[in-house]
């Protein structure tokens, strides 16, 4: 996917690699999306960086206090996120944006690792279907419980066993959904208040 350049980024050179997590080591909220994005991590090396789901993301990551910046254009942009780590369940562009299983399985043990390293994670947000059911599969297996059998709906809440993080979703921040309001940033500053107010004190 590298080699495809839009033409708006026809100089760069682009990542083209997989495309590792980002954020705070220490963070209570870890955010797993679905994989690179063809011309934004893809392109830049970051995950959500560079593309318009990134931008959608990263103003309602920092309007609600996790973003040291509204916005999340290059690696060397000086973001940093606070309390938070953002992450996918694939690492390189999978066809069609829509990940093999073959793919997912060969990606879903460094998605388990990560989980497993962060020792201080109160909850878990999925962005999208696919990332909510690598997230509950790969959460269940580092924590060893049950997979729970929650549906994906934007807002859903799935318990792994006390003591645990909470499992969120959240519609995925693609233009298809927010162009269109099916995810507007009133619903997504809503979801983060409930996720951060789901934390023990």
């Amino acid at each position: 996917m590298a080699a495809e350049k839009k033409r708006a980024f026809h100089a760069e050179a682009y990542w083209g690699r997989p495309v590792p997590g980002f954020g705070d080591p220490n963070a209570r909220l870890v955010v797993i999306g679905l994989a690179p994005a063809a011309h934004g991590s893809n392109r830049t090396g970051r995950v959500f960086t560079g593309d318009r789901s990134a931008a959608f993301l990263v103003r309602g990551l920092y309007d609600a206090g996790f973003a040291s910046q509204p916005t999340s254009d290059h690696r060397g942009d000086g973001l940093r996120y606070r309390d938070l780590y953002l992450t996918a369940a694939v690492r390189c562009v999978p066809p069609d944006n829509r990940p093999t299983p073959e793919e997912w399985g060969r990606c879903r043990p460094y998605l388990e690792r990560e989980l497993a390293l962060l020792t201080e994670a109160r909850a878990y947000l999925a962005l999208g279907g696919f990332a909510w059911e690598a997230t509950l599969d790969a959460a269940a297996r580092v924590h060893g419980v049950a997979r729970p059998r929650v549906p994906f709906a934007h807002g859903a809440c799935a318990t792994l066993s006390a003591g645990r993080p909470l499992v969120f979703a959240s519609y995925h921040p693609s233009p298809q959904n927010t162009n269109t309001g099916r995810l507007t940033p009133e619903m997504f500053r809503r979801l983060l208040t409930t996720v951060r107010a789901s934390w023990p004190t």
